[in-house]
């Protein structure tokens, strides 16, 4: 048997697994995907009113939305208090009141860690990204990487996946271009030589159930990418290619673009951070050394679906006449 096929003996079917921050986007996904394979979910999330769509993902009584605050001890204990296995997916894109980079993508990170360790839970997997590292200049990096290393002091044989820029229905990515496309007719490009690999939300949320059935995940870092790494100008050109749409495509210098961010970062929702501009300046792909040790999708036995594949299927709506625009029409001039 090949070793992504080696079963683990304590997840038996209808074993109960706690995810931490199962509602967001790809949470949702890795709710649907164990969903369908039997288990009984406990999905902790801050705002368990919010997160009562999940139920239709499963069986009656199936997937349980409860209480919990990743910075609060005693909501994480009860939350993990049961569980055979325990995914934490809770991330932050950027600051705001308590929400701090620290507090979450860190200590809260660890927290969860130890207190599934203690609580004798045999699987942990901890939801990371491509660029995490503690030497980096940006502070969303630095606690991923702050993250990775408190998770690991706590639980050795946690199995840590980093994701490139994921794309979905529900993404927070090419949804925003699409839509400011719609609006605008220049696209400011922030740092557009930047190399990323996006990864389909379903492929991810696939790689979580395989690391979590399979011993293969064990004590190792995964990065998760699609099958081609594109520029931010590439990704931007094939958004326009797919919603129909001719922009100006303009590259915005990063000490102007660090600039506009840090006004931007005041608002409630910011559309642009200056952590999130030190970001965009790194390449965000898998590493040479994880495709040389399998430890990506593929090695997880899984094909990556391709950007052109999935994005026409959501992004219709942003096109001149929406999902109605004839297939063979040929690129808006508007």
């Amino acid at each position: 048997m090949a070793r992504s096929e080696r079963p683990r003996s304590e997840l038996q079917p209808g074993a109960l697994i706690t995810i931490f921050g199962g509602s967001g986007f790809v949470g949702q996904h890795v709710v649907q995907a164990l969903g369908r394979r039997g288990y009984r979910l406990r999905v902790a999330v801050r705002r368990p009113n919010e997160a009562l769509f999940l139920k239709t993902s499963g069986g009656v009584g199936q997937i349980e939305p409860v209480q919990a605050n990743i910075r609060d001890e005693a909501s994480v204990r009860a939350a993990i208090e049961g569980a055979s296995a325990v995914i934490n997916l809770v991330g932050i894109l950027s600051e705001s009141g308590k929400q701090k980079f620290s507090a979450v993508q860190a200590e809260g990170a660890g927290r969860v860690a130890r207190l599934a360790r203690a609580a004798g839970v045999g699987v942990f997997i901890q939801m990371s990204a491509i660029g995490a590292s503690a030497d980096s200049l940006s502070l969303y990096a630095q606690s991923k990487a702050a993250g990775e290393a408190a998770v690991r002091a706590a639980f050795p044989q946690a199995a840590i996946l980093r994701a490139s820029v994921v794309f979905g229905p529900e993404d927070k990515f090419f949804n925003r271009f699409a839509g400011l496309a719609r609006l605008s007719p220049v696209l400011p490009l922030i740092g557009a030589a930047t190399r990323f690999q996006p990864v389909y939300v379903k492929d991810l949320a696939e790689a979580v159930a395989r690391v979590l059935e399979t011993t293969d995940g064990d004590g190792k870092v995964i990065e998760l990418g699609g099958p081609a790494c594109l520029t931010m100008r590439e990704l931007m050109e094939t958004m326009l290619s797919v919603i129909r749409r001719k922009r100006l495509l303009i590259p915005v210098p990063m000490g102007i673009a660090k600039i506009k961010a840090f006004f931007l970062q005041m608002l409630p929702n910011p559309l642009l951070t200056v952590d999130q501009c030190r970001s965009l300046a790194i390449d965000n792909v898998v590493s040479d050394e994880a495709i040389a040790e399998g430890r990506t999708l593929e090695g997880l036995g899984l094909t990556p679906t391709a950007l052109q594949i999935i994005l026409p299927t959501y992004l219709a709506r942003f096109r001149k006449r929406g999902q109605f625009e004839p297939a063979a029409a040929p690129l808006g001039q508007d």
